[in-house]
């Protein structure tokens, strides 16, 4: 395809000053639980070529450990260190700003286990928590989400690991941590603070695991309103594909639109390394 945007250094010689990528994954890297075409193939060239690269997810639910065995059973090259979550990041953070508090977490195994390891402690209890975490819960109920409002309107401050509305299944759009935040924003009224994608702090958080400045680092991402956007907000280049969410339309509305546009990781491959 040809590039879509326009900026300086936008085409091949522009894409090959490229030194490091930062991949979103579903859409990108598989759908459901098969590999896109040519995305195995890109990250063996990568890493051949000692290119660093990261994989991240706004999904909070997963442990790195078993994100990359996913990946490894798809048939894409994947350690447990090259895996960034949004559960990582809002841990880390938060362990910077309110060492050992009291979490009461609307979450699942990925998100509660970064917190453990954190050092924060768990409380069922709206009048105990020190601040509320959100992210996707498909064990959710009622008296959970009734906690988690009274808490945040007691004062707790309301954090989000990502704001993603939907959540792609073999069944289709099922709502997503973005609809648990939706339903606790409107029963509280207040905002919260969130870390996943678009936000530009997941993406800076990985420049120090790459070692590579924002300007010559690529966000690849198939949403616009996430990868593509969190990208520039973080000040590195984009790279569009359309194997997931994304159209050559919605791409091309977005202000700027991506650096590049490709069809899939394979046509990345072959005008990256020629």
């Amino acid at each position: 395809m040809n590039d879509a945007g326009d900026g300086a250094g936008a085409g091949v010689r522009g894409l090959r000053a490229l030194q490091a990528f930062v991949f979103d994954m579903d859409g990108v890297m598989y759908r459901g639980n098969v590999a896109v075409p040519g995305a195995a193939a890109f990250i063996a060239a990568l890493r051949e070529a000692g290119v660093p690269f990261v994989f991240l997810t706004n999904n909070s639910t997963t442990p790195p450990d078993k994100v990359a065995e996913r990946m490894n059973g798809m048939g894409i090259p994947c350690r447990a260190e090259e895996v960034l979550t949004s559960a990582e990041v809002t841990a880390t953070t938060l362990a910077g700003e309110m060492p050992g508090a009291r979490v009461l977490l609307v979450g699942e195994e990925g998100i509660r286990q970064a917190l453990a390891a954190a050092g924060f402690r768990f409380t069922e209890d709206h009048r105990q928590a020190d601040v509320v975490v959100v992210g996707m819960d498909r064990q959710l109920t009622y008296a959970r989400l009734q906690e988690a409002g009274l808490a945040i309107r007691r004062g707790a401050p309301f954090i989000a690991t990502n704001t993603d509305r939907t959540l792609p299944t073999p069944l289709g759009l099922v709502p997503g941590a973005g609809s648990l935040v939706a339903a606790l924003q409107a029963a509280t009224d207040r905002e919260p603070r969130v870390f996943g994608k678009p936000s530009p702090g997941i993406y800076l958080y990985a420049l120090p695991r790459l070692g590579v400045p924002a300007d010559v680092t690529a966000a690849v991402g198939d949403r616009p309103e996430t990868d593509i956007l969190g990208g520039q907000r973080a000040g590195m280049r984009t790279i569009g594909v359309l194997t997931g969410v994304g159209t050559p339309e919605s791409f091309a509305a977005m202000p700027p639109p991506p650096d590049w546009v490709f069809r899939d990781l394979g046509e990345l491959n072959q005008a990256y390394f020629g």
